[in-house]
């Protein structure tokens, strides 16, 4: 009778490793346009490191911890982050285990003991963005602001902390009853933008997402205006 059990539960294991596998393993790719990024020759240098992805610009002082979204791969969001980089915001990405931002969520804190930025931003896409959301809230005295790309946080924010959430009005995928939920933990500095014709994959850079809405504009169009509006609301 043990032996049994024991064989049914090693076969159950098995069942739910394989499952679990499969699951992770079907992920959207970054598209052949980060190939271009990559080599660049600009003010913005994209470094590999032991983190995932580093993009230095011109920037002393601000930086952006970004964790990417559910299941795709980082580099699909460097053509965003190369544009914060160049606009004064450098950025760590984050690669994620299993390329789910659940298992990676306290990432930042390796990332910030790599480097002496005056001012930490944290952010991300979707799933990455309500993780980067989780951890801002539990990490008010070493995070100033939050970028929230399609994404929204489940924990009270610190009230002296700037909040910046950002979607696309053809987005599908993004639920507006979490919206409207997570504006309740919002801070006293809080933004909020819909990007007209913009969709939920277009802030990243790896093609057409299951579920979404189509995107009326370009994603370089998508990806300019968030970047534009980010920066200003952090300058004001």
């Amino acid at each position: 009778m043990v032996r049994k059990l024991t064989a049914a539960l090693v076969c159950a294991v098995v069942v739910l490793a394989a499952a679990f596998g499969f699951y992770v393993g079907d992920y959207y790719r970054a598209d052949r346009s980060v190939d271009e990024y990559l080599a660049l020759d600009s003010s913005v240098k994209v470094e590999q490191a032991d983190y995932g992805w580093y993009l230095d610009g011109p920037s002393e002082e601000d930086a952006l911890i970004f964790y990417p979204g559910a299941k795709v791969d980082e580099k699909a969001y460097i053509p965003i982050l190369y544009r914060f980089a160049e606009e004064g915001m450098d950025v760590c990405l984050v690669k994620m285990p299993f390329h789910l931002a659940f298992f990676g969520m306290n990432k930042a804190a390796d990332v910030m003991h790599q480097y002496s930025y005056a001012n930490w931003y944290i952010g991300g896409h979707s799933l990455g963005g309500a993780m980067a959301a989780n951890y801002a809230a539990d990490h008010g005295d070493r995070i100033r602001g939050l970028v929230l790309l399609a994404a929204y946080p489940t924990k009270k924010l610190p009230s002296d902390m700037i909040e910046i959430l950002l979607y696309g009005s053809e987005d599908h995928v993004l639920r507006t009853e979490a919206v409207e939920e997570g504006r309740q933990y919002a801070p006293e500095e809080y933004c909020e933008y819909v990007i007209k014709g913009g969709n939920h994959a277009q802030f990243g850079s790896y093609g057409v997402q299951k579920g979404d809405g189509k995107a009326m504009i370009s994603a370089s169009e998508q990806l300019e205006e968030a970047v534009r509006l980010t920066m200003e609301a952090i300058r004001k």
